[in-house]
């Protein structure tokens, strides 16, 4: 949380390699950056526990999913797995990442934290399977959900600055709350890197192991 005196962890100085700043701003504020692992990883969690407790729940995520027609959608890219990739990637960046991280915390700050623990346990329900065939596909899908939450964490950590350094903007010595507010879009923008590279990652890796892991094994139990 907030320290006490001002430090300028969000706005690494120009002599830092470019590559490295990302690191060294999670460095800065490990504290937070653990309190997020721990906080994301353990709604889901507590999601996914909701749900076996209540299967009525994921059955009727799994409803929504059919008549919004994001079953739809997925089952039309299902022959590629590049496309279906492409996909997972879009939807991850600007439905996840954008509209329900970074551009809440743009307007209000730390709203982006509460949308996203609203969609980490909605998340853990839909985890939830009622089928053989869905039980063996979370296996390989545990991994897509590590990699995924990773960069998802690094985008919290980032609206978590904007919303620190906006609101108290002394601690990392800045004058204005405006100037707190640049240099917390600073460290989305730097955070947001790293986090690009692992979503690319889980895409990929979700989309060939679904098409090619997965579907060989549930043939096996059909």
């Amino acid at each position: 949380m907030p320290t006490t005196q001002a430090v300028p962890a969000v706005a690494p100085s120009k002599s830092t390699p470019f590559f490295r700043r990302p690191f060294r701003i999670i460095r800065e504020n490990a504290r937070v950056y653990g309190l997020l692992n721990l906080a994301a990883y353990g709604l889901l969690a507590i999601g996914f526990a909701v749900g076996m407790i209540f299967p009525e729940l994921p059955a009727a995520r799994a409803q929504t999913l059919e008549t919004d027609g994001t079953s739809d959608l997925i089952s039309s890219v299902l022959g590629s797995a590049p496309l279906f990739a492409l996909l997972i990637f879009a939807v991850n960046v600007f439905r996840l990442s954008l509209a329900t991280i970074i551009l809440p915390s743009l307007i209000v700050p730390f709203a982006g934290l509460a949308f996203f623990g609203y969609w980490a346990v909605e998340t853990g329900i839909t985890l939830v399977q009622s089928t053989p065939v869905g039980w063996v596909a979370m296996i390989p899908h545990l991994l897509t959900v590590l990699i995924e939450l990773q960069a998802y964490v690094l985008i919290l950590l980032g609206a978590y600055l904007l919303g620190r350094n906006w609101l108290r903007p002394k601690l990392i010595g800045a004058p204005t709350r405006r100037r707190g507010y640049l240099e917390g879009l600073k460290s989305i923008g730097f955070l947001s890197l790293p986090a690009l590279a692992l979503l690319v990652i889980g895409a990929i890796w979700e989309a060939y192991s679904l098409l090619y892991l997965v579907h060989p094994l549930s043939q096996l139990l059909l």
